[in-house]
């Protein structure tokens, strides 16, 4: 039988994975959406209405109470709680169903996501699962986000947990599922992927920016960092010079945003939490959170892609290596 989903928030990166879960599951089933925003869903229902039935829904409850898997990417704890345990709206006032797989895809501390997952056991609401997401827009959009799972590997002696694999199969790639065996372990590894992926972006951005203003060409810096010990994963999908890589970068298109500017602060703010609570000085992500915090004030930055630190820090941009990207009266960019 059909089994329909509810997908809550539709911001950058849910808007992406719920087209996906759209495209990708039974066309007989409804995908029930929920976000703060309305207008996204409507958009969404417009846009993506051809794949099967899509049904608006105002609370989290409405979108669970039908749905066999409940999907949720929002932007910190405090909304997490609202979605599953507000005694109005939230997921915890619906119906129980042992059978349901709640997804937790935001990126937030580990005790509210404990806290969060206990209270829904206790009340049978279904198996609530950590399943913070790596990649950004693009992976979201292609569909091949790495998924990070506070679950054990799917096992045919638990029903549920093929019914987590099913839908994360919808948003990513196998390849890149990484089971960490219980509630919370999702997050403590985004939180230290995230650290990393703060940090060396600053760097990054730091080194490019002397190399240019001591006198190399962007590009055949690129190529030495690419072949040396200063290679990254950041360095080639997010480098902060347009132009410079044989693949498409935020800063290609004016920083069109994959992970906005002033969204580091949470994560890099988390990762400070977690290194303070366990006994691990956070030195680098602290010094880091002084240049973020500066940048997501910097018009220059603000509500483009993170590479954009690369401007607020004084780096140049060379001809042939312009940013492309113009303000608008209103404000937002346009992004080409």
């Amino acid at each position: 039988m059909a089994e329909n989903i509810g997908f809550i928030g539709l911001g950058a990166m849910g808007y992406s994975m719920a087209m996906n879960v759209r495209q990708k599951m039974d066309s007989n089933a409804t995908l029930y959406i929920n976000d703060i925003n309305n207008s996204a869903c409507e958009r969404f229902k417009s846009e993506y209405s051809s794949h099967g039935r899509i049904e608006i829904v105002s609370t989290a409850r409405e979108a669970s109470e039908s749905s066999k898997i409940v999907i949720s990417i929002v932007p910190g704890a405090v909304d997490v709680k609202k979605v599953y345990l507000d005694e109005k709206d939230g997921v915890i006032a619906g119906k129980p169903d042992e059978e349901r797989v709640l997804c937790e895809c935001s990126t937030i501390d580990v005790k509210s996501t404990r806290e969060v997952g206990e209270a829904l056991k206790a009340k049978g609401m279904g198996t609530y699962v950590d399943t913070p997401v790596s990649g950004g827009v693009p992976a979201a959009e292609r569909g091949d986000l790495s998924m990070l799972i506070g679950h054990a590997a799917p096992s045919d002696s638990v029903p549920n947990s093929k019914r987590l694999e099913k839908v994360l199969n919808m948003m990513g790639s196998s390849s890149k599922f990484f089971y960490l065996d219980r509630l919370g372990a999702g997050l403590s590894a985004k939180i230290s992927n995230n650290y990393l992926s703060g940090t060396i972006l600053l760097a990054t951005a730091e080194a490019v920016a002397i190399g240019v203003k001591q006198g190399l060409d962007p590009k055949m810096l690129y190529n030495v960092i690419k072949a040396s010990t200063g290679q990254s994963w950041m360095c080639d999908h997010v480098m902060p010079i347009p132009n410079v890589t044989d693949i498409w970068v935020p800063s290609n298109s004016g920083y069109k945003p994959g992970f906005k500017t002033q969204m580091m602060l949470k994560d890099l703010g988390l990762a400070i939490e977690a290194g303070n609570q366990v006994g691990v000085k956070p030195h680098m992500a602290e010094a880091a959170m002084e240049t973020w915090t500066s940048a997501s004030k910097d018009e220059r930055c603000y509500d483009r892609d993170g590479s954009s630190i690369y401007l607020h820090i004084g780096g140049e941009l060379l001809p042939g290596y312009e940013d492309k990207g113009k303000k608008k009266e209103d404000g937002t960019w346009d992004f080409t």
